[in-house]
């Protein structure tokens, strides 16, 4: 595995290095190129590791401070250090099991003392405690955590049901919060918009009023008012009477009713008036 050999010569490759006996006892490390050794005094080369960064993934499941049980998946990246390849040779007999149970034991010790959001908001964290404590037992063994990332967290099924169930209860609630709100303000925007129109009716009014007092003589408010409403009630049943639209409309029609009309838009004005007064 990644050298080349004869009686006499040997090719460590680079991205690798050698491990070199004599007589079975540790001599020596090779690094990459050609060495020579010698058979007849018992000098060989017993193994080559490589010092490229490896990837482990390790998933882990445990139980969070409120009783959720979640998976952890962390990404393991490690890799041989060359001053001390000897102890990793002859230390460890497989790297990634032991590595994997380290992680169980870490994030298990961790993980329980967590809420399940907190878990979430601080994953950097737990993958910050593992690298920690991983990296001070494995580097006794001649190998180096490079990095560790926390590559998702996967609640129970039912709970991440639940979650989303909680989630989509929120986001209905704020769209009601604003469709009210929408509706309350267009309320009032159309109370504004009435209570406008009104008043603009009533400076016309006004306005015609004192002009027509002003050009007869001897006429008063009162009689230029009944006056005008009596010609805009005319007006309004000439106007029904024009429309295209097939609607039969009964008007109870007689002196007496017109002075009754003529009272209610009285009331009327005088209410937009009081309207116009509250909304400034």
């Amino acid at each position: 595995m990644g050298n080349t050999s004869c009686m006499f010569c040997t090719c460590v490759k680079q991205g690798n290095i050698g491990v070199v006996e004599r007589f079975g006892r540790f001599e020596k490390l090779a690094e990459p190129g050609l060495h020579i050794f010698n058979p007849f005094a018992g000098q060989y080369l017993a193994g080559i590791l490589s010092t490229r960064i490896s990837s482990l993934d390790v998933r882990i499941e445990t139980k969070t401070k409120d009783n959720v049980f979640v998976q952890l998946l962390c990404s393991i990246q490690y890799r041989v250090v060359k001053a001390h390849a000897d102890d990793a040779f002859y230390e460890l007999q497989n790297p990634d099991e032991q590595i994997r149970a380290y992680v169980f034991d870490v994030v298990r010790a961790l993980v329980p003392r967590m809420n399940l959001d907190d878990l979430f908001e601080q994953k950097g964290e737990v993958a910050k405690a593992v690298l920690e404590e991983l990296g001070k037992v494995i580097g006794e063994y001649g190998y180096s955590i490079e990095h560790i990332l926390m590559v998702d967290i996967i609640p129970d099924p039912a709970v991440r049901t639940a979650m989303n169930e909680i989630n989509a209860g929120e986001a209905e609630k704020v769209l009601q919060v604003k469709r009210a709100e929408a509706e309350a303000e267009s309320k009032y925007l159309g109370g504004v918009g009435v209570a406008r129109q009104r008043q603009a009716i009533t400076d016309g009014l006004r306005e015609n009023i004192l002009d027509f007092s002003h050009k007869v003589e001897g006429t008063s408010a009162k009689e230029v008012m009944d006056l005008i409403m009596i010609t805009q009630y005319f007006d309004t049943i000439k106007d029904l009477g024009n429309s295209s639209k097939n609607t039969t409309v009964f008007i109870p029609h007689g002196p007496g009713h017109v002075r009754d009309i003529g009272e209610q838009i009285r009331n009327g004005l005088m209410e937009a008036s009081t309207a116009q007064i509250n909304v400034e």
